[in-house]
């Protein structure tokens, strides 16, 4: 090998790892957006709430989503109203604040905007409304179940294999979950009982099976037993194919 090509490889090899550090450092980047470090899980959440006399709870959803369900306690604070600025004086910078949407994200942008305000300790739940819900905390509705629990429980009982969406309509990622539901409807027909269970019509349903940690929830039964349980909508048709042909 002469000295020339011996240059060539070496620059080479000097790029490839500088591009694989260069990749490793985004990659990191990416996933630390993704969680930011005042996001707790619910049950860190719940156990910080109960630790205050008064806990301040802002609830980061649309007027209209508050109206028909919220945490208990809870006051409703969008980023998006001309006013939010002047509904922030009525908390206590010095004292905990905790926050929730659907998911984290208006909750999370909210909770930065706190902090950047001078609030001292702000806490963002994890799985938002999803997750209090349906961890069985206490929470107010408009609303009557449509879908009692006796009655969730005979469809699954009554049918060789339900497929269960939870989620809510102000939810994203929950509409994305509807056309593959239909093209599994078209395709298996009779033979997969589909039952569609939203937040506004049903949040109690949700509070009693407890199995609920952030929407959508996909939940698929054979012969009353659960197949899988899974977070979102990735992968949901392959596994139901899957499932279906054991």
């Amino acid at each position: 090998m002469n000295q020339f090509n011996h240059k060539i490889m070496r620059k080479n090899k000097i790029l490839k790892h500088g591009f694989t550090a260069v990749l490793l450092f985004l990659t990191l980047g990416v996933f630390a957006q993704e969680k930011n470090p005042f996001t707790l899980p619910i049950d860190s959440f719940y156990s910080k709430v109960k630790e205050q006399t008064k806990p301040q709870i802002i609830d980061a959803r649309s007027a209209e989503e508050f109206t028909i369900n919220h945490i208990n306690g809870a006051v409703n604070v969008n980023l998006e109203t001309t006013d939010y600025a002047n509904s922030l004086t009525h908390f206590d910078k010095s004292k905990p604040v905790f926050i929730y949407s659907i998911r984290t994200g208006r909750s999370g942008q909210l909770a930065k905007e706190l902090l950047k305000n001078g609030f001292s300790v702000v806490h963002d739940l994890d799985g938002g409304i999803g997750a209090w819900i349906g961890a069985g905390k206490p929470f107010y509705s408009n609303s009557k179940s449509k879908l009692s629990l006796s009655e969730y429980q005979k469809v699954v009982a009554d049918n060789k294999t339900v497929l269960v969406d939870i989620g809510s309509r102000y939810c994203g990622s929950c509409k994305k979950v509807k056309p593959i539901l239909e093209t599994i409807r078209t395709q298996y027909g009779e033979q997969v009982k589909i039952v569609e269970i939203d937040l506004e019509e049903n949040p109690q349903i949700i509070a009693d099976i407890k199995t609920v940690k952030v929407f959508p929830t996909l939940i698929l039964y054979q012969n009353g037993k659960v197949v899988f349980k899974k977070d979102g909508l990735v992968d949901l048709k392959k596994d139901v194919d899957v499932a279906l042909a054991h």
